[in-house]
């Protein structure tokens, strides 16, 4: 299939209001609601996940989650190796007090994207590129261009190199 031909999202759970699991998530973020690694840039690895979900066989709702726990455990912006484990442990904890619903197969797709977000390279499976790439399509807050060559998916790497990060402006909020 050509990647920059848009396919239907697989599934239906997607798009259940996650707000409150929201709300909840930002009352245990220990960093400013507005900083660089906060809600803001969890609404838009969410926006860039769904946006690639439509050509590639991903799993949007574990990519709506993820979007949602990489970054809430950060202690600072810069340098915190352990943030995405504890983005994984948390998502476990959520999960088992009844947060949210998922199978265990797609439970470890949602904590391993979590724990090995923060440099690793690309990523073979659907669901974990797709997450790792929404992320990294986003790392221009920081004042990085994503590399092409760590981005997993063949629209991100399309969108890198071209330098058309304008194309995830367009994606509209999923809630």
């Amino acid at each position: 299939m050509n990647p920059q031909q848009p396919r239907p999202r697989p599934g239906t759970d997607h798009t259940e209001d996650l707000s409150p699991l929201w709300e909840q998530v930002r009352f245990r973020f220990n960093l400013s609601l507005d900083s660089l690694h906060g809600p803001r840039h969890w609404r838009q690895v969410e926006r860039n996940g769904l946006h690639l979900c439509q050509f590639h066989e991903a799993d949007p709702w574990v990519i709506r989650l993820f979007a949602l726990f990489h970054d809430s455990c950060r202690e600072n912006e810069w340098e915190d190796p352990c943030h995405g484990p504890r983005g994984a442990d948390l998502a476990a904890e959520f999960r088992r007090a009844g947060h949210f619903q998922l199978d265990d197969a797609r439970m470890d797709l949602l904590t391993t994207a979590c724990r090995i977000h923060n440099g690793s390279p690309p990523h073979p499976n659907p669901t974990i590129g797709v997450c790792l790439d929404a992320d990294r399509l986003d790392l221009g807050r920081v004042g990085i261009v994503p590399d092409p060559e760590l981005l997993s998916t063949t629209t991100a790497r399309s969108i890198a190199s071209r330098g058309a990060f304008h194309e995830l402006d367009r994606v509209a909020d999923p809630d």
